[in-house]
């Protein structure tokens, strides 16, 4: 009978079919087939587990691989030394990953990557020149495909060395190459360190009409309009940024501060309440919503949320100044004292801290101690008049009447330009009135400086951006206490913003 030539051959043997089956079938058969494809001897033969298990995070079993690989080649392995490197870097080997970049450069000079990624492992050691020049040689390898990274990241060596004029050049430089938010964010902050503040602004300003639904360059826009003053579009940003990302808690720290700024504590701690399920252990957070209950004259519920603050930053010298503001409140003066004298040490140069301690000296009967610290404070603040009326008052109760009339005309001075609250110009009024011979029997102990139109420490600082502060505390009544050891009792507390 025909057949197809590809069909095996068939006999029929009492009405069943047989299958017959010629000799090289037979052959085939009679050999037994491999279990698997040979192994094939090549330093890369690793390389797609080593990928997978890389991307997917699972570093213990990728180190593994990568640790037979390295001894099978004699580390003769790019890729293996160069997911090696990666890996030590993550787990904070700063050093031990720059060496393995430095072997993949040897073993591929030619690979821009791995110049890269040793200017990286510079960088994060803090050798911001040596960084710099690996970048300047990566972007002379890659002149043919110039990558906006290489500029991005030579802008920031060049910010953290002080080089703003450069930093500026090569972060524009790379948003010609590339628009990226993290670099409009850069750039801005350059212009921020440079003092130009308006450049900054436009800087932002340009971003989010490139990025319109980024939250971070949003509050950050804001962020700057409220260091301009510029109030209304500094809520109208917040409010995009807030539409956006509902639970940004940067927003909402700035937006709470402004609330805060015109005495709507409730409100804002409802904003803060929607911020706390997000970042429970923010200490910016916890910092303004103590200052919110200073605001509403709950001053144990002040002071237990500035203690978790301080917890949660024990550096913060914002939140140690406040805790010395709410305890000269509460006229526990050397605890005001302690906190004052901590913020002190980590921020020498800020002037209303020497004025908190000089309250507290006052009352702490060290008055040539307080004195000293008046001094420090009007050097520090050559035009805020607060300090010289209550170092006028402190000078009366000592008896030296010449020179509290001269640093009562200083204070007029001072006033002159400005609109000082109704309570320093009360107080000046009266001490006044004591310097020209009235009688002092049957007059209320002097209060000096109102915390009135003075802003607590609080807000919100983002992407580097200077802490800004909006939470005022205007028309809170001026810190005075208990006359001690026959001086008048004298405030000043100034609340400085975070």
């Amino acid at each position: 009978m025909s057949m197809y030539p590809s069909e095996p051959s068939v006999s029929t043997s009492n009405g069943k079919m047989e299958e017959v089956v010629g000799s090289a079938s037979s052959a085939l058969l009679g050999k037994s087939r491999p279990s698997k494809a040979p192994e094939l001897n090549l330093v890369e033969r690793r390389n797609w587990m080593i990928h997978i298990h890389f991307i997917r995070k699972e570093f213990d079993t990728c180190k593994a691989l990568l640790k037979e690989q390295l001894q099978e080649t004699n580390d003769m392995c790019e890729y293996a030394c160069y997911i090696q490197g990666l890996i030590l870097r993550s787990e904070g080997s700063i050093q031990h990953s720059f060496e393995m970049f430095q072997r993949c450069r040897e073993l591929n000079p030619q690979n821009v990557d791995n110049l890269r990624q040793m200017a990286r492992s510079l960088f994060l050691l803090g050798r911001f020149d040596m960084a710099v020049a690996a970048y300047t040689q990566a972007e002379k390898e890659a002149s043919s495909t110039p990558d906006w990274e290489i500029f991005y990241s030579k802008g920031l060596c060049y910010k953290h060395l002080k080089q703003l004029a450069a930093a500026r050049e090569a972060l524009r430089r790379s948003l010609q190459l590339h628009q990226h938010e993290r670099t409009y964010d850069q750039l801005g902050q350059v212009a921020l360190l440079q003092g130009d503040l308006q450049e900054a602004i436009a800087t932002y300003q340009q971003a989010t009409e490139q990025f319109p639904e980024s939250a971070e360059l949003l509050t950050s826009l804001g962020l700057l309009y409220m260091r301009a003053g510029q109030h209304q579009q500094a809520f109208e940003q917040l409010g995009s940024a807030l539409a956006h990302q509902a639970d940004s808690t940067a927003a909402i720290l700035a937006a709470g501060s402004m609330m805060q700024g015109h005495g709507e504590f409730d409100v804002a701690l409802s904003k803060y309440r929607v911020a706390a399920r997000a970042s429970a252990e923010s200490p910016p957070l916890w910092n303004n919503i103590g200052m919110c209950f200073f605001g509403k004259k709950k001053y144990v519920a002040t002071i237990s949320c500035l203690k978790r603050a301080n917890y949660l930053s024990p550096f913060d010298w914002k939140v140690l100044y406040n805790l010395s503001l709410v305890h000269l409140t509460m006229q526990q003066y050397a605890s005001a004292f302690q906190f004052a004298s901590a913020a002190v040490n980590l921020r020498p140069d800020h002037g209303p801290i020497y004025l908190l301690l000089a309250v507290a000296l006052t009352h702490l009967d060290d008055p040539e101690s307080a004195e000293q610290a008046y001094g420090a404070a009007l050097a520090a603040q050559p035009t805020e008049p607060a300090v010289p009326l209550n170092l006028a008052v402190l000078l009366h109760a000592l008896g030296r009447h010449a020179e509290s009339r001269s640093q009562l005309a200083e204070y007029e001075r001072r006033a002159a330009g400005a609109q000082p609250p109704p309570e320093l110009a009360e107080t000046a009024a009266r001490l006044a009135g004591l310097l020209s011979g009235a009688s002092t029997s049957g007059l209320p102990s002097i209060s000096g400086a109102s915390t009135s139109g003075l802003p607590s420490i609080s807000g919100a600082s983002t992407s580097g951006l200077p802490s800004i502060s909006g939470a005022s505390t205007s028309g809170l009544p001026s810190i005075s206490g208990a006359s001690t050891s026959g001086l008048p009792s004298i405030s000043g507390a100034a609340q400085r913003p975070h």
